[in-house]
Parts: structure tokens; C-alpha cells; sequence
């Protein structure tokens, strides 16, 4: 009796080792890996975000009813700045606030139709600008990672993330999951390089409540590109003006 005990605690601890151990073991190494791809992804988000911030702004227009709100992104140092249209065309008075907080006025130096909803802004900074690389919208591929950063509903510099989840050829138009919300027009869609390959345009939104349900959209970059070489006569000609557009207020609005 005693060797038959004997012998069946061996089996059941052999059973153990054999069988169960290794499950525990890969259940440890799917927890591990997960972990990893977790805080890779976050040390992406995080990455992205603090590089493009300082080439962000936020645009406040003057209207009949009060203030339209926006955001942009710098394209030269010198205070050229890229948004959409439907942001600036109200023909108001347009203030600039940086991401170090100082605030500039702005001046409406080209506008395109309105299938691109584009428009550039000139101000006169007190001192360089860091400004945002264009990437390259012809190579991007339905289901990459995208991050979108704008001034939603004044929450200024907020980030959000999603992917490509279609590319409209006949409308020109990338849709993202990515939340875009009224105040985020004119920001950059950006790549995990942290590379521009989309301007924030709109979100589909049937009962007109101005909700994001996940179906948003933005210009793509090379579109913005053609648009600024075009009109590259018009920045060097604003470029070439001696005075400059005066500081509202310099004090700290973050």
C-alpha cells in the first residue's frame, strides 16, 4: 500500500512539473509580451506628442456670434501657418496662441476652394518657430496607426489616437477613427514618425449634434503641399513685409 502511494505521489508531481509548469510559464511570457507591446505603444504616443506640441497652435476667429475656434500647424519658422478654411473664412480678427502660451495676430494670406478647406496664416513671431515636418500621404495604408492633436472644445493640445481606416480617392479625403472634435479643424493628422500626412477636416455627423462617432476625416498632405507651393509667392511676398503683426498678450494662456 505504502509503495503504491509512494508511487502515484511521483506520477501526480511529475504530471505537475511536466504539464501544468509550462502553462504557467507561457501564461507569464503572453503577460510579459503584452506589457512590452503595451509600453512600446505608449512610448510611440508619448514620443509623438511631445515633439509635434510646440509646432501646434490654436486659432481664434472673430465672428457676428461670438468666437470660432481652431487649430494649426507651423510649417516655416518664420510664423507660417497651415489650417483649414472653414476656420479663418469668416474674414474676422484671427489670434494665434503658441504652445509656450504667447499670443499673436494673425493674418489670412491664402485660401484654397473648398474640396481642400485649406488656408495659411502668416504672424510675426519674436523669435524662430519650430516647425512640423510633411510627410508623404501617397504611402499610407488602411489600418496604421495615426495620432490626431488638436484644441477640441478649447481643451488645448489634447491627443487622441485611432487609424486609417479608409482612403477616399474620390472625395480625397483619409477617414480615421482617430476622435476629431469641433476646435480640432486645421490639425494635424501625424504618422508614428511623427510626420503630417493629413489635415483634420470634418466628422460625419448625421443628426447634426456635433458628436464624434468614430467617422472622421482630413485632407491629405500632399494636397496641402501642392497648395503651398503655390502659393509660395504670397508667402515670400508677406515674408518680405517689414512691419509686424504686434503681440496681444504675451502672459501664459495654458
Amino acid at each position: 500500500m505504502l509503495v503504491k502511494k509512494y508511487f502515484t505521489n511521483n506520477l501526480l508531481k511529475i504530471f505537475l512539473v511536466s504539464v501544468i509548469a509550462p502553462l504557467l510559464v507561457f501564461q507569464n511570457n503572453i503577460k510579459t509580451v503584452s506589457a512590452q507591446f503595451t509600453s512600446q505603444d505608449e512610448q510611440i504616443n508619448i514620443y509623438v506628442y511631445e515633439k509635434i506640441c510646440p509646432s501646434i497652435v490654436a486659432i481664434d476667429v472673430d465672428i457676428d456670434d461670438g468666437t470660432s475656434s481652431g487649430t494649426g500647424c507651423i510649417i516655416d519658422p518664420r510664423g507660417i501657418i497651415l489650417t483649414s478654411s472653414h476656420v479663418t473664412d469668416n474674414g474676422g480678427n484671427i489670434s494665434v496662441i503658441l504652445h509656450n502660451g504667447k499670443k499673436y495676430k494673425g493674418k489670412l494670406i491664402a485660401i484654397t476652394g473648398e474640396n481642400n478647406d485649406l488656408s495659411l496664416i502668416k504672424i510675426n513671431p519674436d523669435a524662430s518657430l519650430q516647425s512640423i515636418k510633411l510627410g508623404d500621404s501617397s504611402k499610407i495604408k488602411v489600418g496604421q496607426k495615426v495620432l490626431a492633436i488638436g484644441n477640441p472644445f478649447g481643451f488645448n493640445e489634447t491627443l487622441t489616437t485611432g487609424i486609417v481606416s479608409r482612403i477616399d480617392y474620390e472625395r480625397n479625403k483619409i477617414q480615421t477613427d482617430a476622435a476629431i472634435n469641433p476646435g480640432c479643424s486645421g490639425g494635424p493628422l501625424i504618422n508614428t514618425n511623427g510626420e503630417v500626412i493629413g489635415i483634420s477636416q470634418s466628422i460625419y455627423n448625421p443628426d447634426n449634434n456635433k458628436s464624434n462617432i468614430g467617422i472622421g476625416f482630413a485632407v491629405p498632405v500632399n494636397a496641402a503641399k501642392k497648395f503651398i507651393v503655390r502659393v509660395k509667392k504670397d508667402i515670400d511676398f508677406h515674408m518680405a513685409i517689414e512691419s509686424q503683426a504686434p503681440v496681444i498678450n504675451s502672459t501664459n494662456t495654458n
